[in-house]
């Protein structure tokens, strides 16, 4: 059962909010710790190269393997948080964080490094799923869950905005080891702090099963498509092992839904597919991926292939989109309780959309920062709003007992729509820049970049066609969809 709130605890509201609010900020840290690693490791890609031999085709490996990973368990490490105890999986998962993060400084091979993203990966598969559990379950649906959540985002933005800073002075001052080293003491005191701030799980419950058909099929699957999309630009789409990853996938897919179809305590009961809300932010959350979370990978591309930015002005240069971002997370919590979910998801999307038509049309390859800054205030913004609807959207009437496997299930989505986005993205951004230099260099690939922009905004605008399917007070008002074990 769901967590009293803290005006319904026996030991008065002042101790248990206390309480809660420290839990809440141990909630937050380990957002903080998975997200600042994810920009921290971009920007030392290039020394990491140098250093470990990688080949331009293998160097993608590196952020690669972490992603193949991190979205084939995610399924996996929702149903886990449910079944084994929310609270034993955070530990385990920052744990294995530290260990594989304490591996990938110590590698002296590119074989290795890649092994230890890939555990890292695993481990942000079991966290991510864990924490957004605690977070929805520890606090009650609406206002409550609503400014949680908030919290619990701006820590994520916080986490890209530093991650993109340290990592470019840590690999200046330190080497690109520091960026791997800097997680171990992060993640292993997070872990001690749980046993202090998070509730025991208690016994787990009899009767239930990890439906081992339906996750070795749905780890495989999606874990093939992963890897299917990431590779596919650098393979080409009609390479035999491309063509088989999908091929294979997709089998594997539709066992599994079969299975699930079938079983009596399924992974991934798919009776959870008719909440509404959870169903809609599903398919937001994918094409969030796909458009949203691919803008950075094209604004570094803007900054040091165009304009020859170093990684720590990389980093910099990426404060005020996290900043914005972080803000905007906050804004979408008083939206949601004030309005509804879906005018915070149109605001939303309407203006992450109209941001990033102004971010294309503010590049140029003569162009200064002044000139994109319009379009990344806008598109932050949008991006902040977007991204704590839709995981408030994600959680509303949801029983407690389904809320890590819902939470990764909307995750999945997430990380496939990334893969995706990226793939189709990249492929319309790439030009023949054969015999071109300097200038012409420099504009041709800005006119890539611009299309791959635009392209993005039209897929933003599309999820607002999603949005339009929720009831206006969809947040507050939804009611628990309890599937029987």
């Amino acid at each position: 059962m769901p967590s009293p709130s803290p005006s319904q605890s026996a030991s008065g509201p002042t101790p248990r909010r206390r309480r809660l609010g420290w839990t809440l900020a141990l909630l937050a840290f380990a957002q903080l710790i998975t997200a600042l690693d994810f920009n921290i490791v971009f920007v030392a890609l290039p020394e990491i190269g140098r250093d470990l031999g990688f080949s331009a085709h293998t160097l993608q490996w590196v952020t690669s393997a972490y992603a193949v990973a991190y979205g084939g368990f995610l399924l996996l490490g929702g149903r886990a948080a449910d079944l084994l105890g929310r609270r034993r999986l955070f530990v385990v998962a920052l744990l294995l964080y530290a260990l594989s993060s304490l591996v990938g400084g110590l590698a002296e091979s590119s074989g290795l490094l890649v092994a230890a993203r890939a555990v890292q990966g695993l481990g942000g598969a079991l966290l991510f799923p864990a924490t957004l559990s605690l977070v929805n379950t520890l606090f009650a649906e609406g206002a409550e869950r609503n400014r949680a959540l908030a919290i619990w985002s701006g820590a994520g933005a916080s986490g890209l905005c530093l991650g993109s800073l340290l990592g470019g002075l840590l690999t200046d001052a330190f080497g690109w080891e520091a960026v791997f080293y800097v997680n171990v003491p992060l993640a292993g005191a997070g872990a001690l702090l749980a046993y202090a701030f998070i509730p025991a799980d208690g016994a787990r419950q009899r009767g239930r099963s990890f439906d081992l058909p339906g996750a070795v099929t749905v780890t495989a699957g999606v874990t093939l498509l992963a890897f299917a999309l990431i590779q596919g630009p650098e393979s080409g789409w009609t390479s035999p092992i491309i063509l088989a990853g999908f091929a294979l996938a997709a089998v594997l897919l539709a066992v599994f839904l079969t299975v699930e179809a079938r079983s009596r305590d399924p992974l991934m009961p798919l009776r959870l597919l008719g909440n509404r809300s959870l169903s809609g932010a599903m398919a937001i959350t994918l094409i969030f991926g796909a458009t949203f979370n691919a803008l950075p990978y094209f604004l570094t591309l803007y900054f040091q292939a165009v304009h020859d930015y170093s990684a720590l002005s990389t980093g910099a240069a990426f404060l005020v989109p996290s900043l914005m971002i972080a803000a905007g997370t906050q804004v979408g919590e008083r939206m949601a309780t004030r309005t509804g979910m879906r005018p915070t998801l149109l605001t939303g999307i309407v203006t992450g959309a109209v941001g990033a038509v102004l971010l294309a049309v503010g590049m140029s390859a003569g162009g200064s920062y002044w000139h994109i800054l319009p379009g990344i205030l806008v598109g932050g913004l949008g991006q902040g709003l977007t991204w704590t609807g839709m995981w408030i959207a994600a959680a509303s009437g949801v029983a407690s007992g389904q809320q890590g496997v819902a939470s990764g299930m909307a995750s999945t989505a997430l990380q496939v729509g990334t893969a995706l986005g990226l793939a189709v993205l990249v492929a319309l951004a790439a030009r023949d820049t054969t015999g071109l230099a300097g200038e012409a260099l420099r504009g041709e690939i800005t006119g890539g970049l611009r299309v791959a922009i635009y392209v993005a905004a039209a897929g933003i605008l599309l999820s607002a066609l999603v949005a339009l399917t929720f009831r206006s007070r969809q947040a507050s008002g939804a009611q628990p969809v309890h599937v029987d074990a």
